[in-house]
């Protein structure tokens, strides 16, 4: 695990935002103009779920951290402005969700992120 060459981000930063109980540290990662695309079940390849920007990535965390649910960063790799990491979460009811995403970094903050995810059905 590592940091970012000339940047604030690092692996630990990010464990801190991920396992976190709200989505207020994680946004602070995303720069002003970032970008995630959402690929799962229900976005599938060919037609990705597109956020643009801080206030739809803010809506989708505040929705995801308002559920009975916890996370767990499980790895990272930061390679210069580029980092991976695999997350994994707990639903209270035991249905276990898995993510891994692909982040593009400019100044240690995120400006594009791929996020595939997979959950118990």
């Amino acid at each position: 695990m590592g940091t970012a060459t000339g940047s604030a981000f690092d692996t630990e930063t990010l464990r801190r935002a991920v396992e976190g109980t709200t989505g207020n540290s994680l946004l602070a990662l995303y720069s002003d103009d970032a970008e995630i695309r959402i690929i799962d079940r229900n976005s599938q390849p060919s037609h990705p779920k597109i956020l643009h920007g801080r206030g739809q990535i803010a809506a989708m965390l505040d929705d995801i951290y308002s559920r009975d649910m916890t996370h767990r960063l499980d790895r990272c790799v930061v390679q210069g402005d580029h980092a991976a990491f695999t997350e994994t979460c707990q639903y209270g009811d035991g249905t276990r969700v898995l993510a891994e995403s692909m982040i593009s970094l400019r100044d240690g903050k995120i400006t594009e992120q791929i996020l595939i995810q997979a959950w118990d059905e």
